[in-house]
């Protein structure tokens, strides 16, 4: 046989470069943080909640802090591709630990059926912000 033809079921594949990992990564968070709330407007009582004001969010200052908190995984996607690589995989091991420990808690305080959807994305976060935080860890080194 070949080379050519021991090769024939082989696909071509490349190394994917850390900083575009890790952009993949904080993009892959925040559709899964966006979907989670939108999705929860489909809860019941859950629209009728934020036109009376009863929720989570229920001043200027905590919406604040909630906009700050959201800002952060945005900014990373962009943050992964540019920033120098000491900064880069500094940030990312503290925000990856930090989003980890916050959908962790997300996922095991949030209760009732109508959350379960809520439950689900907070552990695919909390997964994918491990992955984060363990890319950044392993960042290769040059030799």
């Amino acid at each position: 046989m070949s080379e050519k033809e021991v090769n024939t079921n082989r696909f071509e594949d490349f190394k994917i470069n850390t900083k575009i990992k890790l952009a993949a990564l904080w993009t892959s968070v925040m559709f899964c943080y966006v979907y989670g709330d939108y999705f929860s407007l489909y809860v019941p009582k859950k629209v009728e909640d934020f036109i009376s004001g009863d929720t989570l969010l229920d001043s200027p200052v905590k919406l604040f802090l909630g906009a700050i908190l959201m800002t952060i995984p945005a900014l990373m996607i962009f943050a992964s591709v540019v920033l120098k690589p000491k900064i880069n995989r500094l940030l990312n091991i503290i925000f990856g630990i930090i989003y980890t420990a916050i959908m962790l808690l997300i996922a095991f305080t949030t209760t009732g059926a109508w959350w379960s959807f809520y439950v689900f994305f907070a552990i695919i976060e909390s997964i994918l912000t491990v992955i984060i935080f363990w890319t950044a860890l392993k960042w290769p080194k040059l030799v």
